[in-house]
This record gives C-alpha cells, structure tokens and sequence, in this order.
C-alpha cells in the first residue's frame, strides 16, 4: 500500500509529493523545496520515518518544481529522472528565477531520461508512466493502475488546467493529452496536481469547464 505524503513549498506554493510503501523505499516527485526549513522539514521527515529514497522524479522541468532538485540529489546520492523534452528549462532555470526575484544555484543535469518505455520501482510498488505534453514538451503522469491514482504536475488541476503561455506551452497539445493519455486511465483516478487540492478524473471530466 503507497502513502502519499504532500508538502508545499516555496513561493509558488507547489506540491512536492513522497511516496513510500510498507518497506520503508520511497520516490520522491517534484521537490520543489527552497529555503533551508523546507528542506529540514522534508529531510526531518524522511529520517523520522526511516524511509530510504530511491528515486528523484520531475513531472517536469519549470523551476517550481525543481526548486529541491540540488538538495534531493545530493544528500541522497540520487539522479535527476525526467523527460528528455524538458531539458532546456533545467538550462534557463536560473534566468526564469530572477524573472521572479529568486536566486538559484544552477540545477544538476538529467542523470537518466526517462518516458513511456519506463517504470518506477520502489519496495513492493511501481509507478507507470505517461508523457502528457502541452504544459511543458517534456510533462510526464507519474500513475498506478492498483492503487487508483496519478501524480500529473501541472497538465490537470481542479477544475483547471496547466497554463500554455510559457514556453514550449501549446493549448491544444494540452488537451489532446488530457483526453487521450488520462481520462481513459479510468474516472475513479484520483489526481494529485502540482499545485492546489486533489480532484478525480471523472469530476473533471463532467466540470471542469476547460472541457
């Protein structure tokens, strides 16, 4: 059974999600952790509950969201695993931070591309994945078809979607990967955005008004 713990971090308010099973293996998904208390709460956290991280996962690439990406990766040892897409927001990271009064070391690099071809393992559980451009070229849907839920960064939020104004941002490509990579996952998927409250995909699909 996964547990999904949720922190909100940073300026932006984004959900950083730790997933962890009986075993103790976790994932982390989208660190976004700026200041130095985020990262004692989330460190603090792992320790106290004698969790080992195995994975460092981006949905994708906008510097929200890769915010903890420094941090994850160096005190434990772990690559940076995302879409191959996204790799040129890792390279303007540090110029998209000072659009918003930000200083920012530079991120790590991708140590692994992953997409479709790949699945995460941790403990006894494993995450799918889907690639859903139009937020981001390189947006991936972290998901388990057991457990009934998907962790989908910034493609689908309550009663919203991701914004298509940034670059590498297309409307159209956003809803075609919504409607075609995850509402056939099934209504009853619970969804996990980047930022906001949980939803399902079936409440979306009968009110979000995106569609």
């Amino acid at each position: 059974m996964i547990t999904i713990k949720t922190f909100i971090f940073n300026p932006f308010q984004e959900n950083t999600y730790l997933l962890y099973d009986e075993t103790g293996e976790a994932v982390i998904i989208d660190p976004g952790c700026y200041s130095k208390s985020e990262e004692e709460q989330l460190s603090n956290f792992i320790s106290s509950n004698n969790l080992k991280l195995k994975h460092l996962l981006n949905t994708h690439s906008h510097i929200d969201h890769i915010l903890g990406n420094r941090f994850i990766s160096k005190t434990y040892n772990l690559p940076v695993q995302s879409h191959r897409e996204d790799e040129f927001l890792i390279a303007r990271a540090q110029e998209q931070a000072v659009l918003f009064g930000m200083q920012i070391d530079a991120p790590p690099a991708v140590g692994k591309y992953i997409d479709e071809s790949n699945t995460i393992k941790f403990g006894k559980s494993v995450l799918k994945i889907t690639h859903a451009p139009g937020h981001s070229p390189g947006s991936l849907v972290f998901y388990n078809e057991d457990e009934r839920f998907m962790i989908v960064g910034d493609v689908l939020f309550n009663q919203s979607i991701g914004r298509t104004d940034l670059p590498g941002g297309n409307l159209d490509t956003l809803l075609k990967s919504i409607f075609t990579k995850l509402f056939p996952l099934g209504d009853d998927m619970k969804v996990y955005p980047g930022h906001g409250t949980t939803t399902t995909i079936g409440q979306e699909r009968i009110s979000n008004p995106f569609f």
